[in-house]
C-alpha cells in the first residue's frame, strides 16, 4: 500500500505553532527541524514534507508574523469606520506606532524574522511582499488621511515606509538598551518618532 500523505492542514498548523513557540522561548538558535518536529510530536520527514526545508519553515513564520501584526493593528481601528473614517488620523497613527512597538518588543525573535533577515537561506521575494500587504495598507490608509487633513506632506506609501522604518529602528534601540536611561527619555523619543512625519502645529 502507498504511504499515506503526511501533509494535512491540522499537522501543518501544529508544526507552525510549535515553531512559533520555539522561536519565542529559545530564539533562532533552537529553531531546527529536529527540535520543531519533537515539539510538534511529529517526524522530521513530516516537517520537510510540509515546509520543504528550514528556509520554508522560516518563510511560513514570516507570513504568520505579518498576519499576527495585521490582526493587532486592525484590532485598534476606531469603531466608526476604521482607518478610512473617524476624525483623528494623527491619533490613529500614534496608536499604530504603539501597537507595532509592543509587537516588536514582545515578539523579538519573530520580528527579527520579519524585518531583519537573520536566516541566510530565506530571501523574501514578491510573494512575501504581498504577504505584508495588510500591515502596509493599514499604515498607508492612516497616512493618506493625515495628508488629506493637512497633517502631513508627501506620498502616503512613502510616508508609510518611512514610519515603519522609524518604528523598527526605535524598537531595536529600545530592546538593546540604547534608547535612553530612564522611562521618561525613552517615551519622549518614541513620541518624537510617532510624530516625526506630522506637521508641527502653528
Amino acid at each position: 500500500m502507498p504511504r499515506p500523505k503526511l501533509r494535512t492542514p491540522a499537522l501543518r498548523e501544529r508544526v507552525l505553532r510549535a515553531a512559533l513557540d520555539t522561536l519565542a522561548a529559545d530564539g533562532l538558535e533552537r529553531l531546527t527541524t529536529r527540535h520543531v518536529a519533537e515539539a510538534a510530536q511529529t517526524s522530521i520527514p513530516a516537517v520537510y514534507e510540509l515546509f520543504g526545508d528550514k528556509a520554508g519553515l522560516v518563510r511560513a513564520l514570516f507570513f504568520a508574523g505579518f498576519a499576527e501584526l495585521a490582526d493587532c493593528l486592525e484590532a485598534t481601528r476606531p469603531a466608526a469606520g476604521g482607518p478610512t473614517g473617524g476624525g483623528d488620523p494623527a491619533g490613529e497613527l500614534r496608536t499604530a506606532v504603539g501597537t507595532i512597538r509592543r509587537f516588536v518588543l514582545e515578539r523579538r525573535a519573530l520580528a527579527a524574522v520579519m524585518f531583519q533577515r537573520p536566516v541566510a537561506d530565506f530571501a523574501p521575494g514578491p510573494e512575501e511582499l504581498a504577504g505584508t500587504a495588510r500591515v502596509r495598507e493599514h499604515l498607508v490608509a492612516i497616512l493618506r488621511r493625515c495628508v488629506e487633513h493637512g497633517l502631513a506632506d508627501g506620498d502616503p506609501v512613502d510616508l508609510a515606509h518611512v514610519q515603519l522604518a522609524v518604528v523598527q529602528g526605535l524598537a531595536v534601540q529600545e530592546a538593546a538598551g540604547w534608547l535612553g536611561t530612564s522611562a521618561a527619555s525613552i517615551e519622549r523619543r518614541w513620541a518624537l518618532g510617532a510624530n516625526a512625519l506630522l506637521r508641527t502645529p502653528n
